[in-house]
């Protein structure tokens, strides 16, 4: 499981033209699953997102969590997280998860967040998603169990 996390000031997702989901300040997840991953990788990221000390403190130390600061995340599925270019110009997906399996994976990871109390948006799983964001900081972080 992979997610990649950016701290946003606001974040939101289009599909066919309507916004599925939107955000103030928080996180923007973007969110990949690949053979293997269970319940075990969706405990271990959740917790590490909702505890992670990422936002500034009064003296603009990074130590306040998304719970401290009463942020939201944003939470996209994708794939390409997965993606392998070191072959050839063209990425290979192989080594993510089917569909089927991932769309379980990640609507049980969406619930797991809630269960902090955590505002939860999404995307539509396996749609064409436009992502807008203002990143805050910027600050992106790579996030695999």
């Amino acid at each position: 499981m992979k997610v990649l996390l950016q701290r946003v000031k606001e974040a939101k997702v289009t599909v066919e033209n309507e916004i599925t989901g939107a955000i103030g300040h928080g996180y923007l997840l973007l969110v990949g699953f690949t053979e293997g991953d269970s319940e075990k990788e969706i405990d271990y990221l959740a917790e590490k997102i909702a505890y992670l000390r990422i936002f500034e403190d009064e003296a603009g130390k990074m130590n306040r969590s998304l719970l401290d600061v009463k942020g939201s995340i944003l939470s996209v599925s994708q794939f390409t997280l997965y993606g392998d270019c070191r072959k050839g110009r063209r990425p290979n997906f192989m080594a993510a998860l089917r569909p089927d399996e991932a769309k379980m994976l990640y609507e049980r990871f969406n619930d797991k967040l809630r269960t902090y109390g955590l505002q939860v948006e999404t995307g539509i799983f396996g749609a064409m998603m436009e992502v807008s964001l203002v990143n805050d900081g910027p600050v992106t972080l790579m996030l695999e169990r």
